[in-house]
């Protein structure tokens, strides 16, 4: 089916990380001004001075963009094509359900999904027609996208296991951690987890640790496969870092994926005439700043105007939402392994203070 060249009008719901030009994550407003088949129409927000600066912002763009603090009637008036979901989780559900029955034809809503299982299953019902992209930007990041490839492709044979470290909650950013896990895994479903939430009695009551602490986990695959996760690792100088163990050798994704280096068991470690054994990879030269903002725009559009699924849609969310909470249920018990889906649906992980929400 051809792509429709008719502009779609975009809504956005939480507009305080987007009061600048510049290209960086959770700045939407850039990505559809990058994207020609988008333009922003509208913006909720409860803060009037937020409001404004977006407008001076933007104003030589989209002109004296229609500013709301009153989210349903900004989708009574509008009517939006797209709508941004960038306020604090504890919004979303009933922001994605009103937006669905308003009309919209698809949703962007940025990280994390929700504050409990129950909120996550009524995001799921009210997509069941409408393109969801939850933006867990590594879905559209270069680097990892050539390393899922390689991966797929059999650079290091089979996948066995998966190693993920410095995770620094469960619930608030490690939605990034376990889509990545999954992801580099080749997206085979969980069915199991087990873990152990990190003690966090001795933290001051105002800590973020208390409202959502870390923990170390293992994640059991439809196919046999085990994930680790563990809040470990945590060095300056390589950040978010996997070890992907595979039948043939393992990759070592280090810095987020700024330094990749393979392993091969079967290439002899002193060969003069072969590669060595362990190797640095070449990765795509990313260009610009933030140029998956503009991808994931892209595929949302393209999963509107086609009737499909963007990359990291309800799917991908339910799972990258499940496996945090599954953790704590676990943990709950002593760490044993929790089927999922999780049975316990209510419990809630407060998000943490987003911007004027």
């Amino acid at each position: 089916m051809e792509r429709s060249q008719e502009k779609l009008r975009v809504a956005v719901a939480g507009c305080h990380r987007m009061l600048t030009r510049t290209p960086g994550s959770h700045n939407f407003a850039t990505a559809f001004h990058a994207t020609s088949e988008t333009q922003i129409v509208a913006v909720f927000d409860r803060s009037t001075d937020t409001r404004a600066q977006f407008v001076d912002c933007w104003r030589d763009v989209w002109g004296a963009i229609p500013t709301y603090n009153d989210y349903s009637q900004m989708l009574k008036e509008v009517a939006p094509d797209l709508i941004c979901i960038a306020t604090r989780q504890t919004m979303h559900a009933e922001q994605i359900e009103s937006a669905v029955q308003a009309g919209v034809r698809g949703i962007l809503c940025d990280k994390p999904l929700a504050t409990t299982l129950a909120e996550m299953d009524r995001i799921a019902a009210a997509c069941r027609n409408v393109p969801l992209l939850l933006a867990l930007d590594r879905r559209w990041m270069l680097q990892y996208q050539s390393l899922r490839k390689r991966i797929a492709d059999g650079a290091i044979g089979s996948i066995t296991s998966i190693v993920a470290y410095a995770l620094p909650n469960l619930i608030n950013h490690g939605c990034h951690w376990y889509d990545t896990l999954l992801a580099l895994a080749g997206d085979i479903e969980p069915v199991w987890v087990s873990g152990l939430v990190d003690d966090v009695s001795q933290e001051p009551p105002d800590s973020r640790r208390v409202m959502d602490p870390s923990g170390r986990s293992q994640i059991g695959l439809a196919n046999g496969g085990v994930l680790y996760i563990t809040p470990d690792g945590g060095h300056r100088s390589s950040g978010m870092s996997f070890e992907v163990v595979g039948e043939k050798g393992r990759l070592f994704l280090l810095n987020d994926a700024g330094e990749v280096y393979i392993w091969l068991a079967e290439v002899p470690s002193n060969s003069s005439n072969g590669e060595p054994r362990l190797r640095s990879l070449e990765l795509p030269e990313v260009r610009g700043q933030w140029p998956a903002g503009k991808s994931m725009v892209g595929d949302l559009v393209q999963a509107v105007q086609t009737g499909g699924q963007t990359s990291c849609d309800v799917a991908h969310a339910r799972r990258a939402t499940e496996i945090g909470f599954a953790i704590h249920s676990s943990s709950a018990q002593g760490g044993v392994k929790i089927p999922v889906p999780v049975a316990e649906r209510s419990f809630r992980i407060e998000s943490f203070l987003w911007g004027n929400e």
